[in-house]
């Protein structure tokens, strides 16, 4: 029995090693060799005032030199480079593209996605327009834009996904409850989108799937696959009211009275006057009696047959692709996007064809430098709100030590005041006292 168990041990790992070995890395960037990024990455010079990147972990982190990585460092500001790396076709294997993006600025509008070219890209000439594949990450706008883009190329068009993605996680806290929270904050969150050959998706914020479905589904790639019947239409003697009027019932004979009344407790002003002011009226007033528009009580319609439901037809146009997944020349990741603020660092970058080394790859990254950079972001504020409220401690307490001495200063005036007062009473009475032939 245990040289069983030894045996199967050892086909595990076997088989777990030819997995790995079987996990194909086409590119991966972490910006672990200080500035040698340069000479991998292109900026573009399709526009002479593309904002500059630099290397750093930014102000709070969960380790110094890991966490570096590419950051927008002017505000208002677009931003074009790119990677090149071995062309490579997904034919019949998963495509995984992945990366991680702090806004630790606490973006206001701007993008934080990736975009993968063909590998013929010229690089020094990115741009908006440039042709792609896949644009893939968040994107943030104020308070109504903050979303999560998976647009693919297909035929020379570009198709955008149909659903919104929001940007959230969620975490099952405990069997009842499910906890949601939005990534638009300042941390670091990782992205991965999963491209499979049988045409599914899936995209993934922190490791934790937020959306998966079908190409064809989520997608206008092609046209529908069932059209309405232009030759059908719907029957002249197709009855759809399910209720109708009952030509039974009869509109009561007191039921006729006016919206609008004379106030009957209205007088006529005293001064009034018929030659100047012509004949009064007494105002109008609602009438209590009023019943509005009479209408007869609907009934059951014995001749209903329904909502009727046009016929469709498969679509002549409707031809289905299995290869809408597929892009044979993939090369380049570029990162071209638009900033209002800069401050976001993009680190991280993987290409590969197999999900559990992405997500092996994304716990051993982010997965571990997350907490400790958690850890320093809420120290640093902590530490910010208190000297905040020190600030406003010292602001009240000199504010209170002005209002004392404007007390003080009151009260000696007052003081003063009175002296002068008893001062001057006490001269009176003096000069009240001298006798008369002494004046």
């Amino acid at each position: 029995a245990k040289m069983g168990k030894m045996q199967l041990l050892g086909v595990a790992v076997v088989i777990l090693a030819v997995y790995c070995v079987n996990a194909k890395i086409y590119f991966r960037e972490e910006f672990l060799d200080g500035d040698e990024w340069r000479s991998r990455w292109v900026n573009s010079k399709h526009k002479s005032d593309y904002g500059e990147w630099k290397l750093t972990a930014g102000n709070f982190y969960g380790d110094a030199e890991k966490d570096k990585g590419l950051q927008t460092s002017q505000d208002a500001r677009f931003y074009a480079t790119s990677a090149h790396f071995e062309a490579f076709s997904n034919e019949g294997k998963p495509l995984v593209i992945q990366f991680t993006v702090k806004h630790e600025q606490k973006i206001d509008c701007g993008g934080g996605y990736v975009k993968v070219f063909p590998a013929d890209l010229d690089q020094t000439d990115m741009h908006g327009d440039s042709s792609y594949y896949i644009m893939f990450g968040p994107d943030i706008c104020g308070y109504s834009t903050k979303k999560v883009h998976v647009i693919f190329n297909y035929k020379g068009k570009n198709h955008l996904i149909k659903k919104e993605i929001k940007m959230t996680s969620c975490k099952l806290l405990n069997p009842n409850m499910l906890y949601a929270f939005f990534q638009d904050d300042e941390l670091t969150h990782l992205y991965t989108l999963i491209l499979n050959p049988d045409q599914t998706y899936e995209v993934k914020i922190d490791n934790e799937k937020v959306e998966s479905g079908t190409l064809e589904d989520d997608w206008d790639f092609l046209p529908p696959k069932k059209i309405k019947d232009p030759e059908a239409k719907k029957p002249e003697d197709w009855d759809d009211r399910p209720k109708i009027d009952d030509v039974d019932d009869k509109k009561p004979e007191d039921w006729d009275k006016p919206e609008n009344i004379p106030d009957p407790d209205a007088k006529k002003p005293e001064d009034w006057e018929e030659d100047m002011d012509g004949e009064w009226e007494p105002p109008m007033i609602p009438n209590p009696e009023y019943k509005g528009e009479w209408k007869p009580k609907q009934i059951d319609n014995p001749n209903y047959k329904g909502v009727w439901v046009h016929p469709e037809i498969d679509n002549p146009e409707y031809s289905p692709d299995s290869n809408i997944y597929k892009f044979d020349n993939i090369g380049v990741l570029g990162l071209d996007l638009w900033q209002v603020k800069s401050g976001t660092i993009f680190d991280n970058f993987l290409i590969c064809d197999d999900v559990k080394e992405a997500e092996a790859i994304g716990k051993e990254t982010w997965g571990v430098t997350k907490e400790p950079e958690k850890k320093m972001k809420q120290e640093q504020d902590d530490a910010k709100r208190k000297e905040e409220e020190a600030k406003v401690k010292e602001q009240e307490t000199n504010e209170e030590g002005e209002e004392e001495e404007e007390e003080e200063e009151e009260e000696e005036e007052e003081e003063e005041t009175k002296d002068e007062m008893e001062e001057a009473l006490s001269d009176t009475e003096d000069e009240e006292s001298v006798p008369k032939d002494e004046l």
